[in-house]
């Protein structure tokens, strides 16, 4: 498919997501920018954060992961599905008892204000990272397939694309969110089953014995215990620890849809990460039997398969549709969830005009900050982004992992002005860890991490 005809198509979709955040513009306050008002439908709410937990990298990255530990990324998901119990029954209920608008808020409540500015620093900085990575994994795609046959250097499609998100979610925020992130889904979906039955078609047996579905043996990383148990904690700490997340959550009306959107999410969450590892199998078969090479990188894999010509034109412009939706659903919550823990967190104003105010400056400066971070990222490569994503989170969501637990799980105070040296020292202790392990230690890091961090407050526990 023409470059110019992919262009087409990614204009006409953001034109349809800015006319629906302009048709949002009446509700442009504080309370409808961060939590909507309270007022979001939780199946709208769960089929929207399907998609932003899939994102651009999910399209690239899970497919080729059966080329080196076949569907034993389930066992991960499965771990993930069970995390999402946990976070309706463990950690939305307090939220919704709290009232809070910053889930960090509680850290205050619980331990004082340096631990909820510490716990809220922790997010900044996991969420800017994550984010940045799944923005520069599809924008490489789409400056690969559409902008640099174009001509257009990558610095530009980086600053256009986070412009349009800023355009179509600077007004209502989070009401926006849920039902753009809705439609987003709707679209990954769409390319994902086109994808699939496309591939399923080149061959002449679906590759179902092709790779192994559970790793028993205990060395590896992706050993079925290591893995599951890590799930969990990845949830409970990528989503119930997360103010992205879980500000979609509080904006439903109330616990028990929060509660039901958490089921069916995290239900969906196994056929979908499935369907995607069943299509990378079956692109490793097409490939194979059309005797093209595999990409040395797995996370090209997908690319690899679209650019060699086995795709009907429909399927190549529904990816390319996938990857922008994708991308856009995890990206655009990421920026709105970003603004509000900075405003709720760091800069809280009481005066409504002067908080609407610095809400709108701060959103545009965190967007512009975004633009330079995918710059940063255009000189990084990495073999699996996925991976480089929950490795960052083992460090980074470590330290709110141990205060969410300390909090719940002790009566103990602590010695409030010390937490942000133990959150520090907490992901440093692990890195040397990994370098005295020679990075033998998977993804259970990040328990391990958080462990040391709840191990650190009981050291400084009030007596």
């Amino acid at each position: 498919m023409h470059p110019l005809t992919l262009l087409l198509i990614i204009a006409l979709y953001f034109l349809l997501l800015i006319s629906i955040g302009y048709a949002g513009k009446k509700h442009n306050s504080n309370a409808s920018f961060y939590l909507g008002g309270k007022q979001s439908p939780w199946y709208v709410v769960a089929f929207g954060m399907l998609g932003a937990s899939l994102s651009g990298i999910t399209f690239v990255s899970v497919p080729g992961m059966v080329v080196h530990s076949g569907y034993t990324y389930m066992q991960l998901v499965v771990g993930f599905s069970l995390g999402y119990l946990l976070v309706a029954h463990v950690l939305l209920p307090m939220y919704y008892q709290l009232q809070v608008t910053s889930i960090y808020q509680y850290l205050g409540t619980r331990l004082g204000s340096r631990s909820h500015k510490t716990g809220s620093f922790y997010f900044l900085l996991s969420r800017t990272l994550g984010a940045g990575i799944r923005l520069y994994a599809a924008a490489l795609i789409l400056q690969h397939m559409v902008f640099s046959p174009l001509g257009v250097p990558f610095p530009l499609t980086a600053a256009i694309w986070i412009s349009i998100i800023y355009l179509y979610t600077k007004q209502a925020g989070i009401r926006t969110i849920v039902w753009t992130d809705a439609l987003q889904t709707l679209f990954i979906l769409i390319a994902l089953c086109l994808l699939l039955y496309e591939s399923y078609a080149h061959i002449d047996t679906f590759p179902w014995q092709s790779y192994p579905y559970v790793q028993w043996d205990w060395a590896p990383q992706n050993n079925f215990l290591k893995w599951t148990v890590s799930g969990v904690f990845i949830t409970l700490s990528m989503t119930g620890l997360d103010q992205d997340m879980m500000q979609k959550n509080l904006s439903c009306k109330n616990l028990r849809d929060a509660q039901k959107n958490m089921y069916c999410y995290g239900a969906s969450f196994i056929p979908v990460n499935a369907a995607f590892l069943w299509l990378g199998a079956c692109l490793v078969v097409v490939l194979t039997q059309s005797g093209i090479a595999l990409p040395a990188q797995s996370d090209h894999l997908v690319t690899t398969a679209i650019e060699s010509g086995l795709f009907s034109p429909v399927a190549i412009g529904l990816f390319v549709l996938g990857i922008v939706a994708a991308t856009c659903s995890s990206s655009d919550s990421a920026l709105i969830s970003i603004t509000t823990a900075i405003n709720i967190d760091f800069l809280p104003i009481t005066n409504d005009a002067k908080a609407e105010k610095r809400r709108k400056h701060t959103h545009l400066l965190v967007c512009a900050a975004f633009i330079v971070l995918l710059w940063v990222f255009y000189y990084v490569s990495n073999d699996n982004l996925l991976d480089t994503l929950f490795n960052i989170a083992s460090y980074t969501y470590g330290p709110l992992l141990g205060m969410f637990t300390f909090g719940l799980f002790t009566r103990y105070q602590v010695h409030d002005k010390w937490v942000p040296l133990i959150a520090i020292l907490s992901p440093l202790c692990c890195l040397l860890l990994q370098r005295i392990t020679d990075n033998a230690i998977g993804y259970e890091l990040l328990i391990i991490n958080g462990m040391i961090t709840f191990v650190g407050l009981l050291l400084i526990r009030k007596r």
